[in-house]
């Protein structure tokens, strides 16, 4: 009997925010178990809704949005995007250096495909939000994973960079806000990122997609207003900072020197005319998005609940015999680290499974995001504190007695 099996070209594609954990949890789930999800950056099921005026503009604009748009988008979208990067210091963007996605996800995905050929390689975060790994790896390039050293805050080791840079590196990603960390990188560390890429003729990949989820009276600086004479590619969308992440409105800008990638522009644009056009009804909500409120600003001042949230997990985790960690800056992620010695643990997936058995709490294993060691996970702190307050009991008590076998 002829049988058939997933294509050679997925053989080191992982992506295991949706992997063997979370199967297990929906398979508990299917029983009628009640599972407390700390594992995916998903807004809307913890009661953070869109702004009011962005459904009202998708609703409004229905009926202009019944057919395709330009590939990149609709004018009115790329235009307040453009004055977004404007305000960012973004250099040299016009109307059609701004692609449209369905979600930043859709656009990662492109940008490698249309870059990478085999054996090409990337430099990626670790840990990362392993789209970035896994979109490297299925255009047939090579991931090689710098450090972000929990130490410093877990900025990048600007030292590491400069080690995995060979003839066959084609660009480094930054991740900032970052994801799974919710570091922010300060300015000092990412002109070292650009000189390096400077010195190696490299591409900037900027993901910036927390960028308006800052905390601390901090601000975030655009990679791309650092490196003017170098070519960056920014990605960017609403998400996150609008609670829109199904409605899949994102968009990636090509910024800076263009004149050393036309090629890759190329390639970019017969891959965007490919799939025709994004999401055209979430492209109607760009320009108010962008435009009017920021509503996400109140959320991450004290007593707003993105910021409380963040208080309480962080202050709650490093209370727990065994867990240590460093406090997020922006987004609503938090990296814990375990001391695998005190609790044998070998296999972090493992740990997450037996935890999510005992305890009916979803989160997800450090290696997950590509990081090295198994002694890390990320929980998502989305859910109100009475939650967050339940998961945390949960896990000091679950800790307590826990030796991996």
């Amino acid at each position: 009997m002829r049988t058939f099996e997933k294509s050679s070209k997925l053989e080191n594609v992982c992506y295991d925010i949706r992997g063997p954990v979370m199967d297990e949890a929906n398979r508990m789930i299917e029983e009628g178990v009640d599972i407390l999800r700390l594992n995916i950056g998903n807004p809307a099921p913890f009661q953070f809704d869109a702004p009011d005026e962005i459904i009202h503009d998708m609703v409004y604009n229905l009926r202009n949005a019944q057919g395709y748009s330009d590939s990149r988008g609709i004018f009115s979208a790329r235009k307040a995007i453009m004055q977004y990067c404007q305000l960012k210091g973004i250099p040299n963007v016009g109307i059609n250096d701004i692609y449209t996605g369905n979600g930043v996800s859709e656009l990662i995905v492109l940008a490698m495909q249309g870059l990478l050929n085999d054996g090409d390689e990337m430099l990626v975060p670790m840990p990362d939000y392993p789209l970035w790994t896994a979109a490297v790896n299925l255009a047939g390039g090579k991931a090689i994973h710098y450090v972000c050293d929990e130490q410093s805050e877990w900025n990048p080791d600007i030292e590491d960079i400069k080690k995995k840079i060979t003839s066959k590196t084609k660009g480094i990603v930054v991740i900032n806000p970052n994801n799974p960390t919710g570091a922010l990188y300060p300015k000092e560390i990412l002109e070292q990122i650009v000189q390096v890429a400077r010195e190696h003729e490299l591409i900037l990949f900027a993901d910036e997609i927390y960028d308006r989820l800052v905390m601390d009276d901090l601000e975030h600086t655009a990679l791309a207003s650092l490196a003017p004479d170098l070519f960056t590619i920014s990605f960017n969308g609403l998400s996150k900072s609008h609670r829109v992440a199904g409605f899949r409105s994102g968009w990636m800008c090509l910024c800076g020197n263009k004149s050393k990638v036309k090629g890759y522009i190329e390639g970019i644009n017969l891959l965007a005319s490919m799939r025709l056009c994004s999401n055209v009804p979430s492209q109607y909500i760009i320009q108010t998005a962008l435009g009017g409120y920021q509503s996400a600003d109140e959320l991450l001042l004290p007593g707003g609940r993105v910021y409380e949230q963040r208080e309480f997990v962080y202050n709650a985790l490093k209370e727990i015999p065994g867990v240590s960690v460093v406090k997020p800056k922006a987004a609503f992620y938090i990296f814990p680290k375990l001391d695998s010695k005190k609790f044998n643990i070998k296999n972090d997936e493992q740990f997450a499974l037996d935890f999510l058995r005992e305890k009916k709490v979803l989160i997800v294993q450090g290696t997950g995001f590509n990081w090295k060691d198994p002694d890390h996970f990320r929980i998502v702190y989305l859910p109100n504190v009475i939650e967050l307050k339940s998961a945390t009991d949960k896990l000091a008590d679950f800790l307590s007695a826990y030796r991996q076998k």
